[in-house]
């Protein structure tokens, strides 16, 4: 049986949140901000990721052909849940370059099929030890790592058989002990240093600044990179710039993450119903028109009336981040302040 993937399961959900009327009930109302955002957001999602990931690491360990349609769907199942919550670059997920070690995107300068390759030529024997693995190059790490292994045909052709099979299972089940041990630590011990500033977070004003950070770096991931490092510029579109464009999920990325991060605007709108109004609308605008692209790969961009159509989501973003400044920001008392896209 088919499992349905992480943006059907999304998609319902934010449907019915953006139809259901604005009055909170006394157990929500009585949650706070905080608390909703672990709750319904935060918490949910990690778990997720760390199911999904484990559920693609035994998958490898029973097929690691890179054309199984069961090992794809595994992969893809596990990709969502990480997109789903990649915005959420703080705490477990900030420890140890964890984010980086699921994903490190871009790579501008190609060090993940160069690492990759060095594996492959040498047959490392630490593909064997998984423990060991996570000493490698972070570039051979992580769901841009694996894609190569599943979709580039050229890195297909490289070594034996036998020992890329290897990689892809040592490379899926480090993917699972990440996302797993940043679920535990999630669940264990960083959530109530959420519920309870005090260590971490002085007050509770600094956790609505951390989520809304988060809010606002995941449009900007979605503006500068998910959107723009394809779009290049007129004269030099960079269609191979595009996230996991060899898997097919460049646009896919874009639409996921709006469906994830409107539930958190939501949220942090903390029952304002015009604020959330506006915020809706906003959203819904981006989400259908960027699902109009019909563009999988963003190859279309040195096209110009594809790129117009991209470049016009990329404007719908634009004015959504300008919106949730402006409006949401200091209905929270809070700014966008530096997030982790920036340097120290």
């Amino acid at each position: 049986m088919t499992r349905p993937s992480l943006s059907r399961l999304l998609a319902p959900a934010l449907a019915l949140s953006l139809a259901l009327p604005l009055t909170l009930t006394p157990a929500t109302a009585q949650a706070g901000v905080v608390e909703e955002a672990l709750e319904q957001h935060i918490l949910p999602g990690f778990e997720t990721l760390a199911q999904e990931a484990q559920q693609l690491s035994a998958t490898a360990a029973k097929v690691c052909d890179p054309g199984s349609v069961q090992l794809q769907q595994a992969y893809g199942e596990a990709f969502d849940a990480w997109v789903a919550v990649s915005h959420l670059r703080f705490g477990p997920t900030e420890r140890d370059n964890r984010a980086f070690a699921l994903a490190f995107w871009p790579d501008s300068r190609g060090k993940t099929p160069k690492a990759l390759r060095a594996l492959i030529t040498a047959e490392d024997p630490i593909a064997k030890d998984a423990a060991a693995y996570t000493s490698v190059s972070i570039a051979a790490r992580g769901f841009y790592a694996l894609e190569f292994l599943l979709y580039d045909t050229d890195m297909q052709q490289q070594g034996s058989a036998d020992y890329r099979c290897q990689l892809t299972r040592a490379i899926a089940e480090d993917i699972a002990t990440t996302a797993d041990v940043i679920w535990t630590d999630w669940r264990d011990s960083y959530a109530d240093k959420i519920r309870h500033p005090g260590d971490r977070y002085r007050s509770e004003a600094e956790v609505k600044q951390e989520l809304f950070k988060a809010l606002n770096t995941g449009l900007q991931i979605l503006i500068d990179m998910r959107l723009g490092r394809p779009l290049g510029t007129y004269d030099r579109p960079r269609p191979k710039r595009a996230e996991a464009y060899r898997s097919g999920r460049s646009q896919h990325h874009v639409i996921l993450a709006l469906e994830a991060l409107a539930p958190l605007a939501r949220i942090l709108s903390d029952g304002d119903a015009d604020l959330t109004a506006k915020l809706d609308g906003a959203f819904d605008t981006a989400i259908k028109h960027a699902k109009r692209l019909d563009d999988p790969t963003f190859a279309g961009v040195a096209e110009p009336g594809t790129r117009l159509r991209i470049e016009a989501v990329q404007q719908d973003i634009r004015k959504l981040r300008e919106t949730i400044g402006e409006d949401l920001g200091p209905a929270l008392g809070v700014e966008a302040g530096f997030n982790a896209l920036d340097g120290d």
